[in-house]
């Protein structure tokens, strides 16, 4: 990580103490802050070690009784730290969904990289050339889904006079959703155009599962094998025309954060007349979350007999800051602070005014606490003011869960590392 700049916290990082002094991130242990101790500002974003510790260990070790790799995509977080723990665990490589992000995941240490998007203008492609012109030793491809793109690499290569040969793995898609191939024949053609194009090698297939499930478990496995099925058949079509380069092994890679388990049979797909590197590039596991995610995960569980898999590792903490009638209290949290793109916050945990001592809310039976609304700053927290259950009152502190991580890890650029009676004792960093 020699090519990031050093990472120091001060009072320009949301969520850090505006009235302490700069420190260096490896540093910030020994400042004794504990997140219930009311010693860093609310509203504050966490990250669970044991959880995090915890999520990486379980799904490397899926991947490897699975016979695949892992290659986590980085947007989720966009931190050089977490990437670090991520390669640690034993992840084969990164994923990343632009040029930029590809840089900061090599700046990272990673060396193994696949941009599982289309790269389609000469800036990108500019800087992919020079990540690759700088570091020998990196293996990076993008995808590709159509002689157009493909028509785009050519005339970069043509303007800026260069030998560069990119590695592009071709993308099988879903008509009526995202990117990639609609049909066999398509991906076929575009399989045989890159063979010949002089600027591209073909290093692989992939397909993005996640645009066929719909979180219920008979469509999503009709869909998805049906999606897993055709991109194989491309693959064992490419094969037998040996359009691949000149690698020694295949990729054959998909998604994976949602239904991981059914896209198996596409990463082990065999006989090829090479090896195949069957990558999973799962990104939210990391953290998971306590809705979307939670909700697919139910699922795979059901479908693989688990007892237990990932655990909820990101909340954020926030302020009870007024409580103007009954069955109403506002949260200083809002749209800045956590993801609301696919579910409201979701209230889990309670710790009042002046106490460390956290009640779990789920455990409570409060269905009533939910949130309804968010504005910029400030959340609306609905609940029963009778029954029995516990009121929020003003200084309170309300720990909430969210539904899809990737878009509250962009809300900050620092998270502190917490230990699960709240005491800060690392930190990590956002490249957003």
């Amino acid at each position: 990580m020699t090519e990031l700049p050093e990472f120091i916290l001060d009072a320009g990082c949301k969520g850090y103490p505006p009235a302490a002094p700069a420190c260096r991130a490896g540093q910030i242990a020994g400042h004794g802050w504990n997140v219930l101790a009311g010693d860093l500002p609310y509203p504050l974003a966490v990250l669970k070690r044991s959880a995090l510790a915890h999520n990486l260990a379980w799904m490397q070790d899926f991947a490897r009784r699975k016979g695949v790799l892992l290659a986590p995509h980085g947007k989720t977080t966009m931190s050089p730290e977490l990437f670090a723990l991520q390669l640690a665990a034993g992840a084969w490589g990164l994923t990343f969904a632009t040029a930029f992000q590809a840089g900061v995941g090599v700046a990272a240490g990673a060396r193994r990289i696949i941009i599982a998007n289309q790269v389609v203008c000469d800036p990108d492609l500019d800087a992919l050339d020079a990540l690759l012109a700088r570091h020998g030793d990196l293996r990076l491809c993008f995808l590709v889904d159509s002689p157009a793109q493909l028509a785009l690499l050519q005339d970069w290569r043509q303007r800026r006079a260069s030998a560069r040969v990119f590695d592009v793995l071709l993308e099988m898609g879903v008509p009526g959703q995202r990117t990639g191939c609609r049909t066999l024949e398509q991906a076929l053609a575009l399989a045989r155009a890159v063979a010949a194009s002089g600027v591209a090698r073909l290093a692989g297939i992939e397909c993005y599962e996640g645009v066929a499930a719909n979180c219920d478990s008979a469509h999503d496995i009709e869909a998805v094998t049906a999606l897993v099925r055709r991109t194989a058949e491309a693959a064992r079509r490419c094969d037998a025309e040996r359009l691949w380069g000149a690698a020694d092994e295949i990729i054959l890679s998909a998604g994976g954060s949602a239904v991981f388990d059914l896209v198996l049979p596409l990463l082990c797909t065999a006989g090829l007349s090479r090896p195949v590197a069957g990558v999973l590039r799962s990104g939210c596991y990391v953290t998971h979350d306590h809705g979307n995610y939670r909700r697919y995960l139910a699922l795979v569980e059901q479908r693989e007999g688990l007892d237990a898999s990932l655990r909820p590792a990101l909340s954020v903490w926030a302020m009870v800051q007024s409580v103007p009638e009954p069955g109403l209290a506002l949260l200083g949290c809002g749209r800045r602070d956590i993801s609301h793109d696919i579910d409201m916050p979701i209230p889990v945990a309670l710790a009042r005014r002046g106490s460390r001592s956290v009640q779990p809310l789920a455990q409570q039976g409060e269905q009533g606490w939910r949130v309804t609304a968010l504005n910029d700053q400030h959340a609306y927290l609905r609940f029963a003011p009778e029954g029995g259950g516990p009121v929020p009152e003003v200084g309170d502190r309300v720990e909430l869960g969210l539904s899809h991580p990737c878009t509250t890890f962009d809300k900050w650029r620092w998270m502190p590392l917490v230990e699960d009676d709240g005491a800060v004792t690392g930190a990590i960093r956002t490249f957003f």
